[in-house]
């Protein structure tokens, strides 16, 4: 059963293209006809469209893995036009610092160097916002105008990484994995078309959940849990303090270089 109808999509206007003369040719095969001097997409294939990609997030989701939604608001734009690794090496920065907050090395520290650490963490913050959840690259990415983040596009691609997009009558589905043609300005025709995803994608976590449980109650518990708590025992508290004195001060040089 697909998880949306032509009707649904036809009253969200998920099927208005742009006009015919901003078109790009290689959305041909997505255009139902023109009508006024604008292009209309074809619903039907918008439907079946929708079906594949939400399978593809829901599996996605139900193996454990992130999937970045990249929409065009004014507050996304700074940080899409950063790439990946950039934006990791970031996170990771803000991770650390909020370790040092945390675990009592911060008491160790002058008034000076809390503030100077401190000044960072907020810099961070402000840049980063929701994205700092992120503690490694996502493993797909989902664009609501692929033409106006075509920079979040192409570094996906540069990277591997599987694109799913809401393409418009006026943009290029060349390089997007899995393309779903429809109306990317309307309100309603983009909520309709995530909601049908985000459900998707909530199947699949629940789906993991409860395969969880199941090996939890075989006691088939993950194998590589026993070795991450044998790891994290080689270090005594001695060696960590030390470990996390030197970040601190690693942060406050670059600090006061900036």
């Amino acid at each position: 059963m697909s998880r949306t109808n032509f009707d649904t999509l036809l009253e969200a206007g998920c099927h208005f293209g742009h006009l015919k003369r901003k078109w790009n040719p290689a959305m041909a095969p997505y255009i139902f006809m023109e009508r006024n001097g604008i292009h209309i997409i074809d619903l039907n294939k918008t439907v079946a469209k929708i079906d594949e990609a939400a399978e593809a997030l829901k599996q996605i989701a139900k193996s454990g893995k992130k999937v970045l939604f990249v929409a065009t608001k004014k507050q996304a734009k700074q940080v899409v036009a950063d790439n990946f690794p950039t934006i990791r090496k970031a996170v990771k920065k803000m991770a650390t610092i909020d370790k040092l907050t945390n675990d009592g090395t911060y008491s160790n520290l002058s008034k000076r160097e809390i503030l100077q650490i401190s000044r960072q963490r907020a810099k961070l913050d402000k840049t980063l916002g929701s994205i700092a959840d992120l503690t490694r690259l996502p493993s797909a990415l989902f664009v609501i105008d692929v033409m106006k983040e075509n920079i979040a596009v192409r570094e996906a691609n540069r990277l591997g990484i599987p694109v799913f997009g809401i393409v418009d009558t006026n943009s290029d589905p060349t390089n997007i994995d899995f393309v779903i043609p429809a109306n990317d300005d309307a309100t309603k025709s983009v909520e309709v078309i995530l909601d049908a995803c985000c459900a998707a994608m909530q199947e699949g976590l629940e789906e993991r959940k409860a395969e969880k449980v199941d090996m939890e109650a075989a006691g088939e518990a993950p194998a590589n849990k026993g070795k991450k708590k044998a790891t994290k025992a080689r270090l005594d508290k001695s060696d960590e303090e030390a470990i996390n004195a030197a970040k601190a001060a690693a942060f406050i040089k670059e600090d006061e270089e900036a």
